[in-house]
């Protein structure tokens, strides 16, 4: 039997959830843009190598207060300017920082190859949920910025993805874990916690993957997939 056709057999799912940042529609490249930007601003205090670890640092400390998103990023470029620069670090710089987070928030939503085919096609045929973490008014401005709103029938908007939180979903949508799937590019944050529920998680990589998202693992759960395109999920439904 071929691959494709035992990635046919999965029957019984009657909810599929998406992430959102670099399943639908790109966003890391952004980040990583801003970043380069912030290095250019402290050149003359670390190199540039150095001051992304710094920031990394800063950024992961202060996951626990401030989540993820756009505007706790722009708050751990502040606060890492102001430790490397002390009391030489001029006003100037902290207002292009904010700068540069203002930028970034009103970017384009920039919609992945596909994935509204992808939606169209499953939309009334199964639930979809859209499941992502981050900054509130922030996701939601860019749900209704991609246009994608209509297909799904719950939004999810959550601190953390972990274990729990997509057992509370699982309650809410009145499902058993064998019922849903979810499709996202963190094999940490979008697979790996569904797997443990026993529900099947979908893995479509971005080209680029925040650091803290990257997990060097090898899947062996029947319930995993692989898949380059989000599109290939069609196949197997």
């Amino acid at each position: 039997m071929s691959k494709r056709q035992i990635m046919s057999t999965i029957e019984g799912i009657r909810v599929i959830g998406f992430d959102a940042d670099d399943t639908l529609w790109s966003n890391e490249p952004y980040f990583r843009e801003a970043e380069e930007k912030f290095c250019d601003l402290m050149e003359g205090y670390l190199p540039r190598h150095s001051m992304q670890r710094e920031l990394f640092a800063t950024e992961i400390e202060n996951l626990k207060l401030y989540g993820y998103g756009i505007k706790a990023f722009m708050l751990s470029m502040v606060e890492t300017a102001l430790k490397t620069g002390g009391d030489t670090l001029p006003v100037s710089v902290v207002a292009s920082i904010i700068k540069i987070g203002r930028t970034q928030l009103e970017l384009p939503v920039i919609l992945l190859e596909g994935v509204e085919e992808v939606l169209k096609t499953l939309h009334g045929k199964y639930r979809l949920v859209m499941v992502t973490k981050g900054d509130l008014l922030d996701q939601e401005r860019k749900l209704e910025r991609s246009g994608l709103a209509g297909y799904f029938h719950h939004i999810e908007i959550v601190s953390e993805k972990r274990e729990s939180d997509y057992r509370k979903l699982l309650r809410h949508l009145d499902i058993r874990p064998e019922e849903f799937m979810m499709v996202g590019n963190s094999l940490k944050s979008d697979v790996l916690p569904v797997l443990e529920l026993g529900c099947y998680g979908v893995h479509v990589p971005f080209h680029t993957t925040w650091e803290h998202e990257q997990v060097d693992v090898i899947v062996t759960d029947p319930k995993f997939r692989q898949a380059e395109h989000a599109n290939e999920i069609l196949a197997w439904l």
